[in-house]
């Protein structure tokens, strides 16, 4: 399985549009983020996980030139605003499987009606293959998936296991019956938005502590804010097993 992380930055991105700190002015490519997604390839398979408004720029810069599908995390923007740019995949392929969340799909359905039309369709929209994601298992091609559900707040999101990969992002709380979920992980990735506590974001503490408790051979940070601090020096501060992420790394596990 290979895993290419896509984009590692919070709703802003960083550089933030207009900002002078001093993170957003680093010349370091590992301090400038896209926004949060991951590219998930095994036996020739292809599935993003999230869609947010740097999908296009993020599936050139991965050179990826067919996808079997888009999984929800949930409906925020930075995780959705780039679904219409799924138009290319589906001129060459035909209609995109989607799965997520039936609130998440609820509010796709609203956000872009013209591609869930099922009447008078403009012929250059895409078409795609809805399929609602509960708190259970389901089949990606050979692969048994493994939704996490987890809070953002008040908001309930999903993680995805894939066998010995789990991602997790914009996780705040979770169910001690979803962290056993966790068990056996080899490689985790959770979010970690910042140094101060944040209240529907992991800290960089908590998300220690959540690693900690689920005890991967491997983890990575993503949903990273400049208020994280610069990469390098973040990285130094990390327990051997412990990473940052950064857009465009590309792991193999």
């Amino acid at each position: 399985m290979k895993i290419t992380f896509l984009g590692t930055g919070t709703s802003q991105g960083i550089p933030i549009i207009g900002s002078d700190h001093p993170v957003c002015l680093s010349n370091n490519v590992k301090d400038k983020r896209l926004r949060v997604s991951v590219l998930v390839e095994w036996d020739g398979y292809t599935y993003v996980i999230d869609c947010g408004p740097d999908f296009r720029y993020q599936m050139l810069r991965a050179n990826c030139k067919r996808i079997d599908g888009i999984i929800f995390t949930h409906e925020h923007s930075d995780h959705v605003l780039g679904l219409d740019d799924i138009r290319p995949f589906y001129f060459r392929q035909g209609d995109i499987s989607i799965y997520a969340h039936k609130r998440v799909l609820k509010s796709l359905k609203k956000r872009f009606d013209y591609i869930f039309a099922l009447e008078n369709k403009y012929p250059g929209a895409p078409t795609v293959n809805i399929n609602r994601v509960r708190n259970k298992s389901f089949k990606l091609k050979n692969l048994d998936v493994f939704p996490i559900n987890g809070k953002h707040d008040k908001l309930q999101v999903f993680g995805y296991r894939f066998k010995d990969f789990a991602y997790l992002t914009d996780m705040k709380t979770l169910k001690t019956r979803e962290i056993n979920k966790l068990s056996g992980v080899r490689v985790l990735v959770v979010n970690a938005l910042r140094i101060e506590p944040h209240r529907s974001h992991f800290n960089l503490k908590e998300a220690l502590e959540f690693i900690e408790l689920i005890k991967p051979e491997k983890a990575y940070l993503t949903h990273i804010s400049h208020l994280l601090g610069f990469h390098d020096d973040v990285e130094k501060t990390l327990p051997e097993n412990v990473f940052l992420a950064y857009d465009n790394l590309r792991i193999t596990i």
